[in-house]
Formats: structure tokens, sequence, C-alpha cells
């Protein structure tokens, strides 16, 4: 007998017969004696639609009413849940975020949790063997008394968060895929699926494009020391033994990894944008002038080169953004030009960021100089480089994407089982 946090994304409950297949799978673990908590996202594609639906009402919208029309998606869901459950013979109830309650900040649509009291959840285990479904991405404001949201993937972030709130043996994210795997599958045909991951390892996948889990869920487990499981909502609920250890991927902590690898996983985004402010006076303050008002405008700066003329003089300063803040970023820097005297703005969009990632790396030397030879032989040329302790990230155009990964995937073994 354990306890349990259960979290089904959106293509698991997309229409009425997953549900039922997901009170099927929560039904599984509770015959086996666990104490279960349930967090479910919003229906696949039912919050594209409220989120269309606060955008055609006014461009400008109230965040704090776009949350409280977001947050709806989740409520239907958990409700729906409990009704499919109680139908199968099991006690069951629904609960809102600000019911528990989830406690956020009053950043409307990208709220960070700072507490959740699992008392009463607790207390229903114990006293009732009551099911908790839980509606995730969303919780609330302590001082405003109003509903915030988490998100994108807010949902995982709530799992996890109310794992280690309830103190659960583990949070099972159920998703469409069956574990996490080396790169995309879709891109390398001979990817594997890992059978465990460091949170570390798994907090670099993650912030760089592998879209399994969200990075702040991530951020948590590591945290609170919360093991986190990675499986499929697709196999069928009678063939799993609740006892055994079914196909997917536990994030842990790096001492209970056995066997580590020098690279754990290669991730990329096509999801970048690379700017250049060119021929700017090499003086001290030139780098707050460019990254001050980019901060200020709260667009994330990712790898940043700077190169300095022979003559010392002048230096470009290139730097890369996400796409979706390329327009912005552009008219930013623009707006400050006076202030920060450049000569010329170049800019790109067609590029790619591949990241190599892996805990090995703090012992071994030369794993970036043989992704640089391995990439030069297939002449793909690097535009920028970004390194830290476990993961190196290179820039490249994005044609040579797919190439790439492919490359350096067969190149630090990962290919083979």
């Amino acid at each position: 007998m354990g306890r349990l946090v259960m979290k089904f994304g959106g293509t698991s409950v997309a229409n009425l017969d997953r549900i039922r297949n997901v009170a099927l799978h929560v039904k599984r673990e509770v015959d086996a004696g666990h104490d279960v908590a349930v967090v479910v996202s919003a229906m696949a594609g039912k919050t594209n639609e409220l989120v269309e639906w606060c955008r055609d009402a006014s461009p400008m919208h109230d965040a704090r009413e776009y949350d409280a029309v977001v947050a709806s998606g989740e409520q239907v869901t958990s409700g729906l849940l409990a009704i499919a459950l109680q139908a199968i013979g099991i006690q069951a109830r629904s609960w809102q975020g600000w019911q528990i309650p989830i406690l956020t900040s009053d950043a409307h649509a990208s709220a960070r949790i700072l507490e959740i009291d699992g008392t009463e959840l607790i207390s229903r285990f114990k006293e009732r063997k009551e099911v908790a479904v839980i509606a995730g991405f969303q919780g609330i404001n302590r001082e405003s008394g109003r509903i915030t949201t988490l998100g994108r993937g807010g949902s995982d972030t709530s799992a996890v968060a109310i794992a280690a709130a309830i103190h659960a043996d583990r949070c099972d994210i159920y998703t469409d895929v069956d574990g996490v795997y080396t790169t995309d599958p879709r891109v390398v045909l001979k990817a594997r699926r890992l059978d465990r991951i460091a949170f570390e390892d798994m907090l670099e996948l993650a912030s760089q494009g592998a879209k399994v889990l969200q990075v702040r869920s991530v951020e948590l487990g590591m945290v609170h020391n919360m093991p986190i499981f990675v499986r499929s909502s697709f196999d069928k609920p009678e063939d799993i033994d609740p006892h055994g250890t079914p196909p997917g991927t536990l994030i842990c902590s790096e001492e209970e990894i056995m066997e580590s690898h020098v690279v754990t996983g290669i991730a990329f985004s096509k999801d970048e944008a690379q700017i250049s402010v060119r021929q700017i006076e090499d003086k001290p303050g030139v780098a707050a002038s460019i990254f001050g008002p980019l901060a200020d405008a709260n667009i994330n700066v990712d790898m940043i080169v700077q190169n300095v003329s022979e003559d010392g003089k002048t230096t470009d300063l290139t730097f890369t953004v996400p796409a979706s803040d390329y327009n912005r970023a552009r008219d930013t820097i623009s707006s400050a030009k006076g202030k920060i005297g450049y000569a010329r703005l170049d800019s790109a969009t067609d590029v790619a960021k591949v990241s190599v990632i892996g805990s090995g790396m703090r012992s071994h030397a030369g794993v970036a100089a043989q992704a640089f030879g391995a990439l030069a032989a297939r002449n793909i040329n690097i535009r920028a480089i970004t390194t830290s302790e476990i993961k190196f990230s290179v820039l490249i155009d994005a044609a040579y994407t797919e190439l790439a990964v492919r490359t350096l995937h067969t190149l630090y073994g990962l290919d083979q089982a």
C-alpha cells in the first residue's frame, strides 16, 4: 500500500471514452490498496478554444478574467472523471484549485505555486478512502481571492506540488508517450526509451525543447526529491500489474541511477530567432543598454555571443530569443537605438538550437569538441554556442536540424541499446 498522484493530460481525457479509460487506470491502483489523488488537464483542444474566446472578446483582455475563463476546462474534466469513478463503484469527489487550496502568486496566466495544504486530502484518504480528482493548472491568490493559472503545461506542476504536499510515494504522469526518449523518436527512429533519468538531466532536456514535461514540474520534483514516473495512458488498464513496473521512465535523484552515461539525450528547438546588433562602441554599459530593455519587456534571452573588432573600438553582439518574441525584441532594440548607438540590426528566424545533455560531462573532457568535429564533417555551420556543466547547445540553420540531431545521437552511442 502506498500513496500515489496520477496526472492525466489533455489527450488522455479528450472525450468520455478516454475519461472512462482513465477511471479504470485509477480503479486499478485503488484496488491495489493505494491512496490516490488524480490531477487532470482540460480535454484536448479545450484550453486553446477558451483562449481564443478571450482574444475574440477583446484583444486587450483583463488577465484576471482570462484566468477565470481558461481555468474552467479543468473544472469540467475533474467533474466528469469523478462521475465516471463513482459509476464504477469508486468513492471520489472533484476539487478545484481554490478549494484545497493551492495558493499562488498573483502573476495571472503564469502564477507560481506558493503553498498547498494537503491536510484535508490526507484526512479523506484515511477516513473515507476517497479519491481526490483535482483540477490541474490552477490555484488562487490569497490576497486578491482571484483564480490564477500556472501557464501552459501547468497541470504537471500541479501534480508534482500536490504529490509533495500529501507526502506521496510517487507522481505518475500519464501521457500519450510511454516515457522519456534519448531524443524525439519521430526524428531518430533508433531513439531509446530511458528507464531512469536524473532530475538535472530531465530539467535540461525539458528546458531545451523536449515536450514531455513542463520545466517547473521537474524543478519541484528535484527540490522535494519527489520521484516522477512518465508512462502511457493508452496501455490497457487491465494489462498492467499494479505491483509490477510498467513501461515508462522514472525521473529521480542521480544517486538512484546505477550507471550514468556521458550523454543522456539530445534536445532541439526550432522556436528560436537570432538578432545581431552590429558595430556598437565597445565601452562599459553597452550590454546593459541592450539587455536591460529586453528584460523590462519580459523577453528571455538565451545564447549570447560577442565579437570585438580588431582595433577594439567596436563590437558586434548576437543573441537569441524565442521566435514568439522576435518582433517585440526587434522593436525594443530599435526603440533604444539612440542609447545603444549601433550601426545595423541583423536578424534571422530560420535557426534552430540543438542541445546535448548528460551529467557524465562533469567528469569527461572533449565531449563538446567531438560534436563540433562531427557537425563540421556534415558541413553544418555553428552560429553560436553556449555551455553549462552538464549541457552544451549549438545554434545552426534550421534546415540542418534533423541531420544534426541524428549525427549527434549516433556520435554518442545513443543508437545502441
